[in-house]
């Protein structure tokens, strides 16, 4: 019982994120897998395996609310959503393969990094300035590539990536936040199915799991996320988010030294 209120309390929260900040959901979600999972006993060897491929099957339902409530405000660039997409695909499968066959102690140090690098791009505010337009559809496949597959590494839906590209492709801020939740979809679809496909034959996994899923956390996150998301969204367009940015990121600096000190 304590396990699913835990994991419906993280989905709440990271169903109010990802519709507010447009990142963050994932980033909060697996590093709180990583110590509820270690906390049943999970098998050392794949904690972050579990917690990664999870993070993103829940995710493929909380970009799905979040993009809903951000196309009813117009707030979503569907032609760039469509020509990211192979790219994105692309890249998050090839990551969910390279993430299967690296150790749990790499995979941490790797997200702890990126944890603190997102932290620091938002207390200094760091975001690239407006220089160029849409790229074509090549330009779009590379960097929808690269997303997916940082994306898949650290078991997120990439608004920690794609809102800063798009912001310089010169998309508003806020449609930027809109089509970031919506290229969500295809990045965690992907990373499910990479996750599902590499864990499948992995011995010794939880029960309740399929591959690198484990099915009760994916319920339990899911069903609070997908209610929300569209909260998240709504606040987006009402409440300072530059300030809550700033919160969010001293909570990943936090996070982020606790899993360091958990490789001690």
């Amino acid at each position: 019982m304590l396990s699913w209120l835990l994991y419906l309390v993280l989905g709440s929260g990271a169903g109010i994120l990802a519709g507010l900040l447009g990142v963050g959901g994932g980033l909060v979600i697996v590093p709180l897998l990583v110590f509820a999972f270690s906390g049943q006993g999970f098998p050392e060897a794949h904690l972050l395996h579990m917690a990664l491929g999870t993070s993103l099957a829940t995710i493929m339902f909380t970009s799905v609310a979040s993009m809903r409530a951000h196309h009813s405000r117009n707030a979503v660039d569907w032609p760039v959503v469509r020509r990211i997409s192979p790219g994105i695909v692309a890249g998050t499968f090839l990551g969910s393969w390279v993430a299967a066959h690296l150790t749990t102690g790499f995979l941490k140090i790797f997200f702890t990094c990126f944890m603190y690098f997102v932290a620091a791009q938002m207390l200094l505010n760091v975001s690239p300035p407006a220089g160029r337009r849409i790229p074509g559809s090549s330009g779009l496949i590379g960097a929808g590539s690269l997303i997916g597959m940082v994306s898949s590494l650290v078991g997120i839906g990439g608004g920690t990536l794609s809102v800063p590209f798009l912001q310089w492709c010169n998309l508003p801020f806020k449609t930027a936040i809109g089509t970031s939740a919506a290229i969500g979809f295809p990045i965690a679809l992907a990373g499910t199915v990479g996750y599902i496909v590499n864990g499948l034959f992995v011995p010794d996994l939880p029960t309740a799991s399929l591959g690198f899923i484990h099915l009760p956390a994916l319920v339990g996150v899911a069903a609070a996320s997908f209610l929300t998301a569209p909260l998240g969204a709504r606040l987006a367009h009402s409440l300072p988010v530059p300030k809550l940015k700033k919160i969010f990121a001293l909570l990943l600096i936090a996070t982020g030294t606790k899993m360091l000190f958990s490789l001690l």
